[in-house]
């Protein structure tokens, strides 16, 4: 019922009816299982041509009769026969992956390989496969050709002539029947089997009687032949029950991509996947309700989006394309827009406060609705909400203190707005927070008519009394309303909106100088570090050199040793002395090390934790270690400029987890169940858990497979297991 809503609300109803066109058989338009799986499969489907599936009922309650050992109806054996040779027909076909392996795990088992083989191409039982069926058959063929020719010969006989009404055979009650006048009886021996309207008779005539009783003899036959292969093959499928389950679910699954497939190829439409960061980014994008659309481009990045602007300018159709967009790449429908640079974020919960709840039978009034409406968000996280005229039903400043404060509390708890609004006073009490985004619907001064685009960073006019002239209300009545308003109130409004406008961009100016400070600083930090470094490389190369020159006058004064000589050990000394006087870079004088300073030790980050004499103790990267005091440099802490903007005040409660042994994935998403997944392990390791459990089902073995290549990688698992007897279950030794 909610999802039939929405669906209404967005006026959607029209577009999905078109889809559902394109499936083999009636189903809900979700589809179970992962999306990033679906969409993966319905993209390889896209990049080749494939047959269409017959329509074929729901078969839930002919899968029940196969359970209880039941006898199914020709049409509907015939019913599961269709699907299997489609799916037989698509494993001759060559799909791109992962389409292709999926298909190709379908092995249609030989018994009912053999049934198909029964089947004509119009669901009946082929006559050529058993040679009493044959033979009855043809004698009712033979039959049937014989009461045609009888009733032929009779029409066109002279005996009945006069009492012939015309000379055609006529079907009446599923009989081939004369039609005669009265007195019929003098002429011919019959069956009266009905009167037409003009009072005449329906007749068989007594020659064709007993051609019609072996008629229905051979009739009769056929059906117990009919019958016969009716309980043989409900037998055969009692034995294959789980696996006519399986492909019948999976005859639906490939319904939902071939339909989506098609649909898309018909209108020329794109497929969005959700994206995990929330949003909606759209680009060209067209509603399908609307027949010749403005192109729509438009990001709401922020929590929350307020439309103002021109009566009938889009902003209630700029509310319904958003949500739109976010119902149709939820559900995998596609939909006209520039795919490279639309992008969608993914909500568990939508909601559209469009309609006017006002109620004389239940004694509710627009706002006692409204608020009943906004009630219910209290209860919801994770949601995306559209409010038209939020102000409806009363008083405007009351109500735009009352939304804002709403507004606020509700995007904590995750969710998203878009609103619009004519209240000027709602916009600018908003315009000042980070997390609301302006929209503005334009309109054309000079031609008096709306553009249906819209301008983000501003508050728009609503434009109220040329809207009034444009739908014909009498330009006098519309001027004399204009000094009924009063100059003095249009320019005050043209004020709110300016300082609004002004604000949000001294706002936009302001983040911008913020980046480009945080620039500088990245660009200045990286110039010391790479001015350490440089100083580095000349302390080591100093010290390469030294330990060369040491290295040659140690063989010098050894060569020595073995041969004196006088003129060799001046040089020596003479060599020692240019060493000792070999200017020095001088360094400004270093202010004195103490306790507690932010220190640098070559390379490396510290700090000073204490002096003894000549030494220090210091701790960098989490290692104490004792050094010389002399290599040691004080690190200067870069100074952070102050910024215009508002301090926010944020208060945060840390409390310990219970530590649960066991989680529950059953129903999530891919990202979801990794984010669950990684916070439970992490609770269970604060907690001291020595062995959990991971509970994940069965099913199509998504969620196992992730979790598996999850645990592989986890630095803190011991060993991971299945369960013995629930392969839904894994345990984890932490």
């Amino acid at each position: 019922m909610h999802e039939r809503s929405i669906v209404q609300k967005l006026d959607l109803d029209g577009y999905i009816q078109r889809f559902t066109h394109f499936l083999a058989r009636e189903k809900p338009v979700a589809m179970e299982g992962d999306i990033n799986q679906h969409h993966r499969y319905i993209q390889a489907l896209s990049k080749v041509q494939f047959p269409l599936p017959k329509p074929v009922p729901n078969l839930d309650r002919e899968l029940n009769i196969i359970q209880k050992q039941g006898v199914l109806a020709l049409e509907e054996i015939y019913a599961f026969v269709t699907i299997c040779a489609y799916f037989n027909k698509l494993r001759s076909q060559d799909f791109p992956e992962p389409l292709g392996s999926w298909i190709a795990q379908i092995e249609i088992p030989g018994e009912i390989m053999q049934i198909l083989g029964y089947f004509t191409e119009e669901g009946e039982i082929n006559p050529e496969k058993d040679e009493t069926l044959f033979g009855v058959e043809k004698a009712l063929k033979h039959t049937r050709s014989e009461i045609k020719e009888t009733l032929y010969r009779l029409a066109r006989s002279a005996k009945l002539q006069d009492y012939l009404v015309d000379t055609q055979v006529h079907f009446h009650a599923g009989e081939e029947t004369l039609l005669v006048r009265g007195g019929f009886n003098h002429a011919i021996k019959a069956t009266v089997v009905g009167r037409s309207s003009g009072g005449f008779f329906y007749i068989i005539p007594q020659s064709v009687t007993h051609l019609k009783e072996k008629e229905a003899a051979l009739l009769s036959n056929r059906s117990e032949i009919i019958w016969r292969y009716c309980k043989e093959i409900s037998a055969v499928f009692h034995t294959w029950e789980r696996f006519l389950t399986f492909i019948n679910k999976a005859y639906d699954r490939f319904d939902h991509y071939q339909a989506r497939v098609s649909f898309a190829r018909a209108n020329e439409y794109e497929f969005i996947l959700p994206d995990k960061h929330k949003g909606v980014v759209l680009h060209d994008f067209a509603h399908p309700a609307i027949e010749n659309p403005v192109p729509v481009t438009l990001a709401m990045e922020k929590p929350v989006l307020l439309v103002t602007g021109v009566n009938a300018g889009g902003k209630t159709m700029l509310l319904k394309s958003l949500l739109s967009a976010v119902y149709m790449s939820k559900y995998l429908l596609p939909f006209k827009c520039d795919a490279a640079r639309t992008r969608v974020g993914h909500y568990r919960h939508m909601e559209a406060v469009i309609d006017d709840p006002q109620s004389v039978k239940n004694d509710i009034s627009t706002f006692a609705g409204r608020m009943k409406e906004f009630a219910r968000l209290f209860e919801m996280r994770d949601a995306i909400v559209g409010v038209d005229e939020i102000e409806l039903g009363t008083d405007s400043d009351e109500a735009a203190s009352l939304f804002r404060v709403m507004l606020e509390a509700l995007k904590e708890r995750g969710i998203h707005f878009v609103v619009t609004t004519h209240h000027k006073r709602l916009a600018s009490l908003m315009a000042a927070d980070d997390d609301v985004e302006l929209v503005a619907a334009l309109y054309d001064e000079e031609r008096r008519v709306p553009t249906y685009t819209f301008l983000q960073g501003s508050i728009g006019k609503s434009y109220a009394f040329e809207t009034a002239q444009r739908y014909g209300v009498p330009p006098a009545i519309v001027n004399k309303a204009r000094q009924a308003y009063g100059e003095d109130k249009e320019n005050l409004n043209e004020l709110i909106e300016k300082s609004t406008t002004l604000e949000h961009q001294m706002r936009q100016k302001i983040a911008q100088i913020e980046e480009e400070r945080k620039t500088i600083e990245k660009q200045k930090q990286k110039m010391l570090d790479e001015e350490e470094k440089r100083k580095e490389q000349h302390r080591k190369l100093l010290a390469t050199l030294e330990n060369r020159y040491n290295a040659a006058t140690k063989k010098a004064r050894e060569a020595l040793k073995a041969k004196e000589s006088t003129e060799g050990r001046r040089l020596l000394n003479e060599a020692h002395k240019r060493k000792s006087s070999t200017p020095k870079t001088q360094q400004p004088p270093k202010e004195p090390l103490k306790e507690g300073d932010k220190i640098k030790y070559r390379s490396h980050k510290g700090e000073l934790l204490s002096i003894r004499g000549k030494d220090a103790t210091i701790i960098v990267d989490g290692l104490k270690m004792r050094v010389p005091l002399g290599e040691l440099k004080k690190r200067e802490e870069t100074p952070k400029l102050k910024t215009v903007q508002k301090p926010k005040k944020a208060t945060h409660h840390v409390e310990k987890s219970g530590g649960a042994v066991s989680v529950k994935l059953l129903g999530m998403y891919a990202d979801e169940a990794i984010e669950t997944v990684d916070k439970f392990l992490s609770d269970a390791l604060v907690n001291g858990l020595n062995e959990v459990q991971i509970i994940h089902g069965t099913g199509s073995g998504v969620l196992a497979k992730m979790v598996t290549d999850y645990l592989k990688h986890h630095p803190k698992i011991q060993k991971f297991y299945r369960m013995p007897g629930n392969l839904g279950i894994t345990v984890v030794e932490l």
